[in-house]
């Protein structure tokens, strides 16, 4: 892996801004060595991602060190004063995650990074909530403010926007992995639309997640261009083999989803032992009868297409409804996975059995709503979503990677033997938090609060101390996380005041509510990734930040050459460096131009940047705004602008 630091000077300024970009590649040093099994594709594929997100953890905490470290480039006007903070000795708060981290870091004789200042803090849990930064009159309210509650106060208010709603529709449209095209069934711009309405009104009522889980697994619905949630299992449909291997995908997914068990497509081709030996205890004694058991919830599940245009005959929608087919057949020799044939005593069906506990169909139930009930039900339901969404604001999970967790390994009160550990960095957290967001009725700003008001959450992302990259899981330091794209892009549009207008689309001419277009303003409402917005040229630069496509590219945070030149050259960012006003819409510089200097440059390091100035940095800003070059004033402004969209602190979030 090579790492690359590009130094700028930004025109007629000197302002040194530092771009930090990590390429895929040769390695100064690989931290994980794993072989590969070349007779099983699922194995295989998902040895080789476990081995990239090793590896992209451990350059993840190399960036954290570097990015955190460069006080020289203005993180030292952030920096706390006084000595540090005493989290261990002087401890105040009764968080369940701080005496957890704070217990372990004692263990471990290893000390707390300070904890955070006010400005950090502010735009910290802004983009990690809402995915904006806070605004220049907010943020000076907040750290005026002199209420000890005020970070309470305004984790509560953050939860409470539709900013938070659109941030968290994008998160779990990623996670669901809404787009038009799925793999092989397509959900067309109208379903597609439905499942982001889906999700978005689903958050936006607060709804349980055990609740949206169990619309997704078990859902009837005759039209999935009117009702969103019949679109999540669409998302399973498989080609080219019989109907078992849309039953093994269906359950795979939702186990992978929902548990994080993402081993289970592995058992579903052939019996752990021999294949998942080395990477999960549970998964090497795990039987394919037993991962059959789980298809068979959905050996009663049919999609029905509806072709409503008959210009377009490629159009359709689809219903979902389970019929009265057998169960589980094993009878087939062809398809995307080995033949299906008797073993383990069992006859020539399967009926459904949970495999990670006692629970079953019931005489008479559905078998998808049962599975439900069972999945919603197991522990493990809540420490995945826990693991998600502590991954998503702490910028590493509890369990690494996110999607295979080892069940035989998450107990701490019953720790596996020989040479198997605990799988969790810190079990009892990971088990605190479940039982807390289970108890919280699932609620998921419960459990976001949760997070956000612990001294863990809040500690800052430089170290006193000499860093080791093997302690990012004791989360002694915050991690820092480049911005995702459509972070960059609308927090670029709401700092210059000049917002967009991108058109959704969805084509005309047939009987259901989702016809016509629809605009959005910040790239956060569009319903899916990789090709929207319409608007080729910003799809693009929304593209280099690695948003994926929700399909077989997942979103990334590495950097790229490629970003720091759109950063310094696209479009989108050179428009919002103006002075202009068009249309009534006053940019930032034509609003504030004429303001004193020390004025002009705090008011824009505070808006775009989230705090002031060094005073090094002020020096030259108001030195070349004085300066008697035969640029005017106002292009004086725009060059240091644009210095601050191209400043490292600037995409990421520490």
């Amino acid at each position: 892996m090579q790492k690359t630091k590009v130094l700028l000077t930004s025109a007629g300024i000197g302002v040194v801004v530092l771009a930090t970009t990590i390429f895929a590649g040769a390695q100064e040093q690989d931290p994980v060595s794993l072989e590969n099994h070349s007779d099983c594709s699922f194995f295989g594929v998902e040895r080789e991602k476990f081995a990239k997100e090793t590896r992209d953890r451990y350059w993840r905490s190399r960036l954290t060190e570097e990015v955190a470290n460069y006080g020289r480039y203005g993180f030292e006007a952030i920096v706390p004063t006084g000595t540090r903070t005493k989290l261990l000795q002087d401890q105040i708060s009764d968080s369940p995650i701080d005496v957890a981290i704070f217990g372990e870091l004692q263990r471990k004789n290893l000390a707390p990074a300070e904890k955070t200042n006010d400005f950090e803090f502010a735009r910290r849990v802004t983009l990690d909530l809402t995915g904006r930064v806070p605004s220049y009159e907010s943020l000076i309210q907040f750290a005026g403010n002199q209420s000890t509650t005020k970070r309470d106060e305004l984790i509560d208010q953050l939860l409470k926007t539709p900013e938070w709603v659109d941030k968290w529709t994008m998160y779990f449209g990623d996670l669901y992995r809404n787009t038009r095209n799925s793999d092989v069934t397509p959900r067309f711009d109208q379903g597609r639309n439905a499942f982001y309405r889906w999700i978005k009104a689903s958050l936006e009522a607060n709804k349980p997640y055990n609740q949206m889980a169990t619309e997704l697994i078990s859902t009837k619905g005759t039209n999935s261009f009117e009702q969103g949630e019949v679109n999540f299992l669409l998302g399973s449909d498989t080609n080219g083999g019989p109907n078992n291997d849309d039953y093994d995908q269906e359950a795979a997914d939702v186990v992978g989803t929902f548990l994080g068990i993402g081993h289970m497509n592995c058992v579903l081709c052939h019996n752990g032992r021999g294949h998942l030996d080395a990477l999960s205890l549970w998964g090497r004694n795990a039987k394919r009868s037993e991962a059959w058991g789980m298809a068979a919830y959905f050996a009663r599940l049919n999609f029905a297409a509806t072709r409503p245009d008959p210009a377009n005959n490629n159009l359709r929608y689809y219903a979902l409804v389970d019929n009265g087919r057998t169960d589980y057949p094993l009878n087939t020799t062809t398809g995307n996975r080995p033949a299906r044939s008797p073993i383990d005593g069992l006859g020539t069906t399967v009926r459904p059995k949970y495999m990670f506990g006692e629970e079953s169909a019931r005489t008479g139930e559905n078998y998808r709503e049962a599975f439900a009930r069972a999945v919603t039900n197991d522990f493990q339901f809540s420490r995945a979503t826990v693991n998600y969404i502590w991954a998503t604001m702490m910028g590493r999970g509890l369990v690494e990677p996110l999607d295979q967790f080892d069940p035989a390994r998450l107990d701490p009160d019953n720790p596996p033997s020989g040479t198997w550990t605990l799988q969790p960095s810190n079990a009892a957290l990971l088990n605190t938090l479940a039982d807390g967001f289970r108890k919280s009725n699932y609620d998921l700003k419960w459990l976001m609060r949760t997070i956000a008001v612990s001294d863990t959450y809040q500690l800052s992302s430089r170290y006193a101390g000499e860093w080791n990259p093997t302690y990012e899981p004791t989360f002694a330091r915050h991690l820092v996380r480049r911005l995702m794209a459509e972070e960059i892009h609308d927090v670029i549009a709401v700092t210059s005041n000049i917002l967009p207008t991108y058109s959704v689309n969805a084509p005309t001419g047939a009987t259901y509510s989702d016809r016509g277009s629809y605009a959005v303003r910040f790239a956060m409402q569009l319903p899916e990734t990789g090709t929207l917005p319409d608007n080729n040229v910003v799809a693009s630069f929304l593209n280099s930040f690695a948003r994926g496509n929700r399909l077989d590219d997942d979103r990334k945070g590495d950097g790229s050459a490629l970003q720091a030149l759109n950063l310094m050259n696209d479009a989108f960012v050179m428009t919002r460096i103006r002075s202009s006003n068009i249309g009534g819409q006053q940019s930032f510089l034509n609003k504030y131009i004429n303001m004193a200097d020390n004025q002009l440059v705090n008011q824009m390091y505070l808006t775009v940047l989230t705090r002031y100035p060094t005073p090094e940095e002020t020096d030259i800003a108001v030195a070349t705004l004085k300066g008697t070059t035969g640029t005017t004033r106002v292009q004086k402004g725009e060059n240091l602008m644009w210095s601050l969209y191209n400043k490292v602190d600037f995409i990421y979030n520490y």
